[in-house]
């Protein structure tokens, strides 16, 4: 008896699913490093290896996050920060230097405790915001960091990878 063939776009969601997975195993095995995660550099590769498709991927990372860890304030800034390193990634996806993208995955992790500090802002004020982000400047120069080395390291096996074995990658 001939199996169905299963269309284009099944093949597509189950791997988007996966990459979502990824993600959060990614983050949760390193977990025990202060802010050294695998995330930005998946995310860079994702993006350039599926563009906009990149944005489903996110928002499922992201919801697993809250059911995860709880949705406090935090969780706000994770709906638009990593949708903002999509969209650097796609402004840039034309570079094809991995120290380019080493340099864009620092400067990312550097300034995340900021961009994370935007909804403080909004519902206690400057002070709130500035003390967030402000505590936190340890966390996001090791943040910078890892996301410079982890990219400089894995960015082109993982683009390898990602081009080769998985469908619907433009």
């Amino acid at each position: 008896m001939k199996q169905p063939e299963i269309s284009e776009k099944v093949k597509l969601l189950v791997t988007l699913g996966f990459l979502s997975a990824i993600l959060v195993l990614g983050q949760l095995g390193m977990a025990f490093l202060p802010n050294i995660e695998p995330v930005t550099v998946l995310l860079i590769v994702y993006t350039l290896a599926y563009g906009k498709k990149v944005f489903p991927v996110i928002y499922t990372f992201v919801l697993l996050e809250g059911l995860i860890f709880g949705f406090g304030i935090w969780w706000i800034s994770y709906l638009y920060i990593w949708s903002i390193l999509a969209v650097i990634v796609l402004v840039f996806r034309k570079n094809n230097s991995v120290i380019i993208w080493a340099v864009i995955a620092g400067a990312f992790g550097l300034l995340f405790g900021a961009l994370c500090a935007i909804p403080y802002l909004i519902s206690g004020g400057p002070g709130a915001a500035f003390a967030y982000w402000a505590a936190g400047i340890p966390y996001d120069i090791l943040h910078c960091a890892g996301n410079f080395f982890l990219t400089l390291v894995l960015f082109r096996p993982i683009s390898y990878v990602i081009q080769k074995n998985t469908p619907g990658a433009v």
